[in-house]
C-alpha cells in the first residue's frame, strides 16, 4: 500500500477519507452518470452542501437515514451527506416490496429516506402509504416526480442556507473511527432479516485491503453493477473508487447490451461482478461488435466457478486480472481473497486466502480446528466481525463464540496453503444471480397466503441465475391453488430474486422422526431429472 492510501487508512472516517480524496485527486472524475460528470473537489463539495441540509433539519449524529434507490450518481451524494454529518445509512434493497421496505425503516427507526420515482415503473412511495412508520419524518425524492407529502432533492439542499460551512466541518471532524456508518440488514445463516452495524473504521480497513489486493487504483474506470445496496457496489464498489482515485460509472440495472456498449464508451478497465454477469457477456452472439479492449480487472465470488469460465474471462473479454474473493455482512462483506499471482485452477476452485488482519479456520461441530483438506464449518475472526447484530443478543450469541470467532454456516476446506474452497452453502440459502436467498424468510411470506397450509423452499439449479427457488406447497382443506398464480402472488409481495420460479402442489411434505422438513430430499428431487 502507498503512502498516500496508507495516510488515508489513518485517517480513520469516511468524512475524512472524503476531503482527503479532494485534495489528493482534485477535478479528476469520481463520478460518470451519463451526462453528469463530477471531479473528487465538487464531490466533497455536494457532500458538505448536503450535510448542511441535514444540520438544519435536526439529523443528529447516530440518527439513521435511509437510501432506496438504484445506483445513480445522487445515491453516492446522498450516502457522503449522511456520514458527513455522523448519521448512519440504511440501504434498502431495490428489488423490496412496501412491506420489506417498511420493516427496514420501522426496526432502523429511520428519521429520513432518501428515494426515487420511476425506476423500472416501481412506486416506492405508494408502496409505503399504509406502512406505519412512526419514525419517518420526511421523504426526499432524489430523481423523478415527487408525490404529494414527499419533497425534491434541491427542496432539501435549499435548507443548506440555515446552516454554515463551519458546522458542518466540525460535525464532519467529530465522527470517530469507532463510530457506526451504515446499518445493513441481512437474513445471516436464518431466515429472518437481522440489523448489522459497521463502524468507520471497519469499513475503511477492510476495503483499503480489497483495493490493494485487487490492484485498483487512480486512473481505472470501474463500471459498478452491483447494487449500491449491496456490500458489494457500495463498499467494494464506489467507496473503493473514492479511496483510490478510480472513477465510478454506476450502472442502475444490468442490460447485456447495455453493459458492453458502455465498455467501450466509457472505456471501462474495471467490471467486478457474479459469475452470472461474465456468463452472460460470454453468451452474447455479438460479442465480437464490441471494444472490450480497455478491461483488465474482473472480482467475483458468491460461488465456485467454472476453470473455463475463468479462462475464457481471460481469453475472450480480455481480462489480465481475474479474482475470487469470500466475505459476509456480519464480517464487513470480505475475509478471503485471491491474489493477483494466483493461478486460474486456484482463482476458480478456492474463495483466496485470509486478507489482512483475519483469520479463518475451518472447526469441526466441537469448535476443534481441522487439518488442511478436512471439511467443516469456516469461522472467521478479526477487525471486520460485526460487535452483534443489533438488538438480538440471542442471535449474536449463536454465531459469535466466546473465542471471538464467526461461525459463519458454510462448510469449506483450506488447504496447506491456507486457501478456503467452500463446499457447501449455508444450510439452506441457495444464490440466485448473486443474491442470497433465505428459504424460512420467503416461506415467511407464503405463509400469509389463505390458501397455504405448509410450504418448504429449496434451490434448483438454473443456467442463467445459478439457482432459482422452486416452493412446495401443501394447500389448505377444500383451498383451490393455482401454481402460476401463486408465482404471480409472490412477485407482488417480495423481491423478484426472492421469488419461487415453480411451485410444486404436494400433498405432504417430507419430514424425519422429530417433525423436521427434510429439505435433502426435496433438493433431490429438483435436481433430478425432469421427464
Amino acid at each position: 500500500m502507498d503512502d498516500g492510501r496508507r495516510g488515508d487508512l489513518e485517517l480513520g472516517t469516511i468524512p475524512r477519507l472524503i476531503e482527503r480524496a479532494a485534495d489528493r485527486f482534485g477535478a479528476a472524475e469520481a463520478i460518470a452518470d451519463g451526462d453528469r460528470r463530477i471531479g473528487f473537489v465538487e464531490l466533497a463539495a455536494r457532500a458538505r452542501h448536503l450535510g448542511r441540509a441535514l444540520i438544519a433539519l435536526g439529523v443528529q449524529p447516530g440518527e439513521r437515514v435511509a437510501l432506496w434507490a438504484p445506483n445513480q450518481w445522487e445515491w453516492i451524494v446522498a450516502a457522503l451527506g449522511v456520514h458527513s454529518v455522523g448519521g448512519v445509512l440504511v440501504p434498502i434493497n431495490t428489488r423490496f416490496r412496501g412491506e420489506e421496505a417498511a420493516e427496514v425503516l420501522a426496526r432502523s427507526h429511520a428519521r429520513l429516506l432518501f428515494t426515487v420515482t420511476g425506476f423500472l415503473r416501481s412506486d416506492y412511495v405508494g408502496m409505503l402509504r399504509s406502512a406505519a412508520l412512526p419514525d419517518l419524518e420526511r421523504i426526499v425524492i432524489l430523481r423523478g416526480e415527487a408525490p404529494a407529502g414527499t419533497m425534491t432533492l434541491p427542496d432539501l439542499l435549499a435548507a443548506a442556507a440555515h446552516a454554515t460551512e463551519d458546522e458542518a466541518r466540525a460535525r464532519a471532524r467529530a465522527v470517530l473511527p469507532t463510530d457506526p456508518c451504515d446499518l445493513m440488514f441481512t437474513s445471516g445463516t436464518t431466515g429472518r432479516a437481522k440489523a448489522v452495524p459497521s463502524t468507520h473504521a471497519q469499513t475503511l480497513r477492510a476495503f483499503f485491503d480489497w483495493s490493494d489486493l485487487a490492484g485498483l487504483g487512480a486512473g481505472d474506470r470501474y463500471l459498478v453493477v452491483a447494487p449500491f445496496f449491496h456490500s458489494f457496489g457500495y463498499k467494494a464498489g464506489w467507496l473503493a473508487c473514492l479511496m483510490t482515485g478510480a472513477t465510478v460509472v454506476p450502472q442502475p440495472t444490468f442490460d447485456v447490451g447495455e453493459v458492453l456498449s458502455r465498455i467501450a464508451a466509457e472505456r471501462i478497465s474495471v467490471l467486478p461482478g457474479p459469475p452470472t454477469l461474465y456468463q452472460s457477456l460470454l453468451a452474447r452472439p455479438d460479442l465480437d461488435a464490441f471494444d472490450l479492449s480497455t478491461l483488465r480487472l474482473a472480482v467475483t465470488g458468491a460461488a465456485v466457478i467454472p476453470v473455463e469460465l475463468v479462462r475464457r474471462m481471460h481469453s475472450e473479454l480480455g481480462f489480465a486480472t481475474v479474482l475470487t474473493a469470500y466475505g459476509l455482512t456480519e464480517a464487513t462483506g470480505v475475509s478471503t481473497m485471491c491474489r493477483r499471482d494466483d493461478d486460474a485452477e486456484t482463482i476458480a476452485m478456492t474463495s483466496g486466502r485470509a486478507i489482512p488482519g483475519v483469520e479463518v479456520r475451518v472447526v469441526d461441530d466441537g469448535g476443534r480446528a481441522l487439518l488442511p483438506g478436512e471439511p467443516g464449518e469456516v469461522v472467521v475472526r478479526g477487525y471486520g466481525v460485526m460487535a452483534g447484530y443489533e438488538g438480538e443478543p440471542d442471535e449474536t450469541a449463536a454465531v459469535i463464540d466466546a473465542d471471538g470467532f464467526l461461525h459463519t454456516g458454510d462448510i469449506g476446506v483450506l488447504d496447506a496453503r491456507g486457501y478456503l474452497r467452500i463446499t457447501d452453502r449455508k444450510k439452506d440459502m441457495f444464490i440466485v444471480g448473486g443474491f442470497n436467498a433465505y428459504p424460512a424468510e420467503i416461506e415467511g411470506v407464503l405463509l400469509r397466503h389463505e390458501g397455504i397450509a405448509q410450504v418448504a423452499v429449496v434451490g434448483a439449479p438454473d443456467e442463467r441465475l445459478g439457482e432459482v427457488g422452486v416452493a412446495f406447497v401443501v394447500p389448505r382443506p377444500g383451498a383451490s391453488l393455482d401454481p402460476e398464480a401463486l408465482v404471480a402472488w409472490s412477485r407482488e409481495h417480495m423481491a423478484n430474486y426472492k421469488v419461487p420460479r415453480r411451485v410444486e402442489l404436494v400433498g405432504e411434505l417430507p419430514t424425519n422422526a422429530t417433525g423436521k422438513v427434510m429439505r435433502h430430499v426435496l433438493r433431490e428431487r429438483v435436481r433430478a431429472p425432469r421427464a
